[in-house]
């Protein structure tokens, strides 16, 4: 199994203690964010959790961690989101230069294959210009090229959480996606870094730009230092993506970083007072059991191929 921290929240930035607390305590409970009194409990132990899946845009936090993680047996792979924008548009994300210097030392304490750069969601607009997106990538991969080898894009979904939050953006044009997408791949190819796209409509292949998968059987399987069965359960939650399945230990509506274009986060006011919920030694990420929660055990196995050679 593999568990995913996470799509709802940046918990490496903000949750990073709490994680290791509940990694120490061997299992977390998860609410359905459709059904609040639906609980599921995850072990967390190396026995049934291949790969611990990181998303954030500040690794930094998670860094001091990581020598526990590996004494404990646990896999990680870690997506880090890098974009040029600034406080306009991401108001609580640390400068570039910081977080750029964080994956470097990230990439050295984990490898570069457990590494991957996410450069996402791009928009354009006055401000943010196709030429000011191609240098600011060429000038991040020129750095980022020491800690990882892979790039993934994507461009803008205009969920209605992102359209109500951040009025006016517009969907990226195919003929600009097409002159960024050749770009980078030029960039990518003095840099040594291969640009992919996951869930992405548009065909970017003639590009330069081949429709991958964040999380692939290629990359877990590097991640983790073993082959993994077959088949392998997809993903599902959305369209033309073909990531294999994880399963997130995260809570929507919880991230202040507050960037305006994200789909996770109603409101800012919501995100700060579920942030207050927030206890450290609980293991829920917002607040604790409630009377009336039915709690059930996860069914996990793990994903090795006893059958194949360890890679």
């Amino acid at each position: 199994m593999l568990l995913f921290a996470s799509g709802r929240t940046d918990i490496p930035a903000f949750y990073a203690d709490w994680l290791m607390e509940r990694v120490r305590a061997g299992f977390v409970d998860v609410r359905n964010p459709y059904y609040a009194r639906q609980v599921t409990r995850y072990r967390l132990s190396p026995d049934v959790v291949d790969c611990l899946v990181f998303c954030t845009k500040n690794p930094a936090p998670m860094l001091p961690h990581l020598p526990e993680l590996r004494e404990r047996g646990f896999a990680s792979y870690f997506f880090v989101t890098i974009t040029p924008y600034g406080t306009d548009i991401e108001p609580n994300v640390p400068p570039a230069a910081a977080v750029i210097d964080a994956t470097l030392a990230l990439g050295a304490a984990v490898g570069t294959q457990r590494v991957c750069w996410r450069y996402d969601p791009i928009f354009v607009d006055a401000t943010y210009s196709v030429s000011a997106h191609i240098r600011s990538f060429r000038q991040m991969a020129e750095r980022l090229c020491a800690a990882t080898g892979r790039c993934i894009i994507s461009f803008i979904d205009l969920y209605e959480k992102t359209k109500r939050n951040f009025p006016g953006v517009r969907e990226v044009s195919l003929s600009d996606q097409r002159f960024l997408a050749q770009a980078f791949s030029r960039v990518g190819a003095q840099t040594g870094i291969v640009v992919e796209t996951c869930a992405e409509k548009a065909d970017l292949s003639a590009c330069g730009v081949a429709a991958g998968a964040c999380v692939s059987r290629e990359v877990i399987e590097r991640a983790a230092g073993y082959a993994l069965v077959s088949p392998l359960p997809r993903q599902h939650l959305r369209a033309h993506c073909a990531c294999i399945a994880t399963h997130d230990i995260g809570a929507y509506n919880s991230c202040p970083h507050l960037c305006r274009y994200c789909y996770a986060n109603a409101d800012a006011a919501l995100v700060r007072k579920n942030f207050a919920r927030h206890d450290p030694r609980s293991p829920f990420l917002l607040g604790g059991a409630e009377t009336g929660d039915d709690v059930h055990e996860a069914h996990q196995e793990c994903l090795r191929d006893a059958q194949l050679p360890l890679l």
